[in-house]
């Protein structure tokens, strides 16, 4: 049964002897598979062919020995297989032996091998060694050839602690190389294989190549700098026994042999290195294991990158001197395994220290000035760039004002177009309105309707945007322009029938009237109610006036007393005038020696129009009556006035008591009596009251005083 690869190769190397002599002997251990290219016979021509099959190949050509310690007892074969087929490998086996190569020659004459074969002629040449098919010879056949089959020669019977050695001849001297690969039952002693030792496995320094049969990859982050080998032992012995040692080499046969260490170089891309972990253990020097050893390879892959310079641009907005960055755009050249650091400063970057951590990474807020991220990629490997941050350029605004005119409705508020208001020179700028700065700086509360804004003086903002979304806000003052009415044009009383001139005065654009005229004043109005629009710059304020008739005097009441008459008058203006002939006028109300009968009355007032009149009549004056039944004045009688209203006769005595009252009942009429009796003989006075049958039921009343004479 072959065994399981263990990792390369075991052997032990002793100084000033080559892999080609016996005394240094390639220790294999653990049944490795091993690859070898011998290039000569050795420091010492060993006499290998006097007591063997080899008799004939005079000595060692190129050759390498090996030695092996069965840790377990079993059957043991092997296979040499050369790189190149037509090479021609024989070999010898010699032992067991306890005392090395010293108990198996004399005077440098090796004794009878147990195993030998020469075969290499016609198609034998090629693979040989030991198979598992053919059986030992019996006792006491010893000789090393016995029970060959051509090239192949029996397996071994070994037993656990027992040490052979093995000589592998390469007739032609050929410099190809070949490989040799063990089975059997029974195990070789390694340090490798021991628990006590080797508790855990050993790790091929690097990570897996794209290409999964190349060995490993180491990273540097530096092609220029000598690479320290000796920093990779402590990974590769993992924490096994510290009597495992490593060495580096640069091709096969030195890692085999431990020949030409490499410490410390700059190191090849294309190179292949190869490590040798060798056990040696100081306090027992004749441990089998020592000398055991492995080998692997790697390689080395450059892990170094460089970061580009960038810049990010933002916004320095409304000129606030500083900006938002997100430092993770910036176009470093950065992948997506490298982790990032920012530092404000390069001393920060080296010393570690005031690293800018998340969330200011994302909302840095800065002047215009320098940032500085530190890369690390998977491998370890750093890079370092700047990041200049810039504004760009400032929108440039101006505060303007708009003015617009009152609303009619409101003369407080006026409408404007907020887009009229020129705040920028900047092409193809955005713009947006907001009723406070706070609204403009949060965005809040945009003012949608501003092409038609409707509010009182005041202010509102504009947010202008550049192309890069940049913004400065602008003040735009709203003046509302109130309404300009004339001083002069004020309402009017005039007669009703009378004209009169309106005049809005001068200093306005332009007029209006609602008659169609368009100049500053209309004539020959009468009463009524007008307006007339005036312009003051672009605005027009609507004025109504108003052209009132004058109240006309109205004779409130007329008192008549014997021959005079009194005009009682109310409303109108004052001071009033007064006729009887609508000629001759005075300013008293009071008409003296007026005849009995109908007369006319004419008032006027201050404004001096059309006089009202009024028809007054004077009545027949009775002042003496004598109720003595002759018929002739026995009675007071006003029934001539009955067709007026209210018509009543009051009679009172001396004392101001009413005692009688004529009126329509008893037909207008005194006949000296109250209640059936005859008053007394005097004087008594008397009112005679009504109200005219006009428009305004004037009231009227006479007065006088009658002389009563009664018989007893």
């Amino acid at each position: 049964m072959k065994k399981a690869l263990l990792v390369f190769l075991i052997i032990c190397s002793r100084i000033l002897y080559a892999q080609s002599d016996c005394i240094s002997a390639i220790s294999i251990c653990g049944n490795s598979d091993i690859s070898y290219t011998p290039s000569g016979p050795g420091n010492v021509l060993e006499g290998i062919g006097v007591n063997s099959c080899l008799s004939d190949t005079e000595n060692e050509h190129f050759s390498v020995w090996y030695s092996f310690t069965a840790s377990t007892s079993g059957t043991l074969a092997f296979t040499i297989n050369p790189n190149v087929d037509t090479d021609d490998y024989d070999f010898a086996v010699y032992g067991p032996t306890t005392n090395g190569c010293t108990s198996l020659n004399t005077s440098n004459i090796f004794v009878t091998p147990v195993r030998c074969n020469f075969w290499g002629t016609g198609s034998s040449q090629g693979n040989t060694g030991l198979s598992l098919t053919i059986p030992p010879p019996p006792p006491p056949n010893t000789n090393g050839s016995a029970g060959n089959q051509d090239e192949w020669s029996p397996y071994l019977v070994v037993q656990a602690g027992e040490t052979y050695y093995l000589v592998v001849d390469n007739y032609r001297s050929s410099a190809n190389g070949f490989s040799l690969t063990w089975t059997g039952t029974a195990s070789l002693s390694s340090a490798f294989n021991d628990p006590s030792l080797a508790p855990y496995p050993f790790v091929t320094p690097g990570l897996p190549a794209a290409n999964p049969a190349d060995p490993n990859e180491v990273t540097v982050c530096s092609l220029a700098t000598p690479f320290n080998f000796a920093s990779l032992s402590a990974g590769i012995v993992n924490g096994n026994s510290a009597n495992f040692k490593v060495t580096y080499h640069k091709n096969t046969n030195d890692a085999i042999t431990g020949g030409n260490p490499v410490t410390s170089e700059i190191v090849s891309l294309t190179q292949v290195y190869y490590y040798r972990i060798v056990y040696q253990d100081p306090a027992n020097p004749t441990n089998p294991m020592n000398g055991c050893f492995i080998t692997g390879k790697f390689k080395f892959r450059d892990g170094s990158f460089t970061l580009n310079n960038a810049t990010l641009t933002s916004c320095s907005n409304d000129g606030a001197g500083t900006a938002m960055f997100d430092l993770t755009t910036a176009a470093i050249g950065a992948g997506p395994t490298h982790t990032l650091k920012y530092y404000p400063t390069m001393f920060d970057l080296n010393a570690g220290t005031n690293e800018i951590t998340s969330p200011a990474i994302y909302q840095f807020v800065s002047a215009q000035g320098k940032i500085f991220v530190k890369a690390t990629n998977e491998f370890g490997c750093t890079a370092t760039a700047e990041i200049t941050l810039k504004f760009h350029p400032l929108v440039p605004v101006t505060d303007a004002s708009l003015r617009s005119c009152f609303l009619e409705s409101n003369p407080s508020l006026g409408t404007f177009n907020l887009s009229n208001a020129t705040v920028t020179t900047l092409t193809g700028a955005t713009k947006k309105y907001y009723p406070s700065l706070t609204d403009a700086v949060n965005g809040t509360n945009e003012i949608l309707s501003f092409l038609a804004y409707t509010a009182p003086s005041g202010v509102i903002y504009v947010k202008v945007f550049n192309a890069q979304g940049c913004y400065s806000i602008a003040k735009v003052t709203l003046t509302v322009l109130s309404p300009v009415y004339s001083t002069v044009l004020q309402d009017k009383i005039i007669c009703v029938e009378d004209k009169t001139t309106l005049d809005a005065g001068p200093g306005f654009n332009g007029y209006e009237w609602s008659t169609g005229a368009t100049t500053q004043s209309i004539t020959n109005v009468g009463v009524g109610t007008y307006w007339v629009k005036l312009k003051t710059g672009d605005c027009i304020t609507l004025q109504n006036v108003k052209v009132y008739a004058s109240e006309q005097p109205v004779v409130s009441s007329i008192d008549i007393a014997n021959t005079s008459i009194t005009v009682n008058v109310i409303g109108g203006t004052p001071a009033y005038k007064y006729s009887m002939d609508n000629i001759n006028w005075q300013d008293s109300n009071v008409f003296t020696n007026v005849s009995r009968g109908d007369h006319t009355v004419y008032v006027k007032d201050a404004y001096d129009c059309e006089p009202i009149d009024i028809t007054v009549v004077v009545p027949n004056l009775i002042n003496v009556i004598t109720p003595n039944g002759d018929g002739i004045n026995d009675v007071i009688d006003y029934s001539a006035l009955s067709g007026k209203q209210s018509l009543v006769l009051s009679i009172f005595d001396r004392y101001g008591t009413k005692i009688h009252q004529a009126d329509k009942t008893n037909g207008f009429k005194w006949d000296g009596t109250v209640a059936g009796k005859k008053v007394p003989t005097g004087t008594y006075w008397y009112s005679v009251t009504w109200n005219e049958n006009d428009k305004k039921n004037t009231p009227f009343k006479f007065s006088g005083w009658v002389m009563v004479k009664n018989r007893e």
